[in-house]
């Protein structure tokens, strides 16, 4: 909640800027602590949803892991306090130079999504006298009911093994000497609000339980992956976060020795996170206003590039209801943040905030039109 009192400290900062409430980051992660710790699963934080340094140094003093996928972000977890063997390296373009120091820093596991990267990693490990440890990327053909392009678990996707790969690759890796396999591993989307999703996900995971065990192998980890959604119209909603414990507790057959693997990006930094905006302008159109802010889409991409809804409160203003075209200064026709919504009376010098922007935002921020990138101003400071 921005209260008037944070709003009129606004003043002082020049806009736009990402505004991080930590204490509804410490309450969102004392929750995913807790059901964490009473499950026995292991949390890798995904990295990329928010990469800013001062949200990864508070993440990573709660013990969690990291999921990366790049070098820099792992460079950036380790920084962080992160430990190198809690990291887990996934991604389906990963550089010879990447897997490298990857390898150097000793991290986890690499999440492997195709047999010419897991020849690179045993060659490239080969070279070090190592030992890689991965977990296969599966697809369990799933469809997550959100946008297309963070849709993943699908068939003819870029990401992961196909099913009918599987034995090429048991094959491929008893060719192997410097590859270890331990896990699967799965990622079927981003920003899933169907719990029924992940019910499907859990039945296909124990499908392919029965199948690694009745070829002789054992699996330690079993990575769900990540993909809990927030809800955009209710910013001061928690995630479901104790529900999809619960249904992953329910529905997942482990064997002894198991460990069930997450990693969460979204759910745990959404919904802390604002951006915040002055109105530059009000230009009357044929049948709405625009409201013309100083934040565009460099600094928040996801209206433009997933047509995603972000709730929009006007922070100076209570009087009347008017309906108001939000749109940024870039010069894109898709740099829109909102069509004809219902806003008080909005006028030149107010701020905006662009609720639920803690995920996604920050991290995909870009200087076309060489704008200056946002910074950043937390809770505790003001």
């Amino acid at each position: 909640m921005i209260t008037p009192k944070i709003t009129e400290k606004f003043r002082e900062i020049q806009t736009p800027f990402y505004y991080y409430d930590l204490d509804v980051l410490r309450s969102t992660l004392d929750i995913l602590k807790k059901e964490s710790d009473n499950s026995g699963y292991k949390v890798h934080y995904a990295v990329k949803a928010n990469h800013n340094p001062r949200i990864l140094k508070l993440i990573s003093s709660y013990g969690f892991g990291a999921d990366c996928v790049s070098w820099n972000e792992i460079a950036a977890a380790i920084n962080a306090g992160f430990r190198p063997e809690e990291i887990v390296f996934a991604g389906v373009g990963k550089t010879d130079r990447e897997i490298e120091s990857a390898l150097n820093a000793g991290i986890f596991c690499f999440n492997c999504e195709s047999i010419p990267e897991i020849e690179v990693i045993d060659y490239l490990a080969s070279l070090q006298k190592k030992s890689a440890r991965i977990a296969l990327r599966i697809n369990p053909y799933i469809e997550a009911h959100t946008h297309k392009y963070i849709t993943t678990g699908i068939e003819e996707s870029k990401f992961g093994i196909n099913t009918w790969e599987l034995d090429n690759v048991i094959k491929k890796l008893s060719e192997l000497n410097n590859v270890e396999l331990i896990g699967m591993h799965f990622h079927i989307g981003s920003q899933i609000t169907r719990m029924s999703v992940f019910k499907s996900l859990c039945l296909k995971l124990n499908e392919l339980q029965n199948w690694f065990s009745s070829r002789g192998l054992f699996l330690e980890v079993v990575n769900v992956g990540g993909g809990l959604g927030i809800d955009y119209e209710n910013p001061d909603k928690y995630p479901p976060i104790e529900e999809y414990f619960t249904l992953l507790n329910e529905f997942i057959d482990l064997i002894p020795g198991q460990t069930i693997h997450m990693e969460p990006g979204r759910s745990v930094i959404g919904q802390c996170g604002s951006l915040i905006s002055r109105v530059l302008y009000i230009k009357n159109g044929s049948n709405t206003q625009f409201a013309i802010i100083d934040a565009g889409m460099t600094d928040l991409i996801r209206p433009a590039l997933y047509q995603a809804h972000h709730k929009i409160e006007n922070l100076s203003s209570i009087e009347g209801i008017y309906r108001y075209d939000v749109v940024g200064p870039v010069c894109e026709s898709s740099d829109t943040f909102a069509k004809f919504i219902e806003l008080p009376e909005t006028k030149r010098g107010d701020f905006l905030a662009i609720r639920s922007a803690g995920a996604y935002g920050e991290a995909m921020a870009s200087r076309y039109n060489l704008r200056e990138l946002p910074s950043s101003v937390f809770s505790d400071d003001l």
